[in-house]
């Protein structure tokens, strides 16, 4: 079993800190939302974006599927009573000269085997499509 941790720290006013590793990573715990950093909702939006970043990486290695560049854009939907996320929507973009049954593959690979992926997905409703853009594209 793998193990993680973090440590934070925010003061009056709601400027906060996150340290994983080597790095600090501000984010916004006001009571109101800030514009400056990103709040807790889209710490959680991009967690889930680098949880299927990472797996394009790896199920790409596993299934020899090359790729030249990856993105991906996420919306989340908050339900304020009780406070929940409720849906998260996503849009990735792959672009590789593989045909389109394996980038497919690497799709569905994506979604069964993604830690990230897999806890939201069992707490809210994920809906997301995979576009293939061939290189030049």
């Amino acid at each position: 079993m793998l193990e993680y941790q973090i440590t934070a720290e925010s003061g009056p006013g709601g400027d906060a800190t996150a340290r994983a590793k080597k790095i600090e990573i501000p984010f916004d715990a006001a009571a109101e939302s800030g514009t400056q950093y990103p709040n807790p909702a889209e710490l959680f939006l991009s967690s889930f974006a680098a949880c299927v970043l990472k797996n394009v990486e790896r199920y790409s290695h596993i299934l020899h599927i090359p790729y030249t560049k990856a993105s991906i854009s996420v919306k989340g939907w908050r339900r304020d009573v009780p406070p929940a996320m409720v849906k998260v929507e996503y849009e990735l973009t792959v672009w590789s000269p593989e045909e389109e049954r394996r980038i497919d593959l690497l799709h569905r690979n994506i979604e069964k085997f993604g830690t990230i992926y897999n806890t939201v997905s069992a707490s809210c409703e994920v809906t997301g499509n995979m576009i293939h853009r061939k290189e030049g594209q």
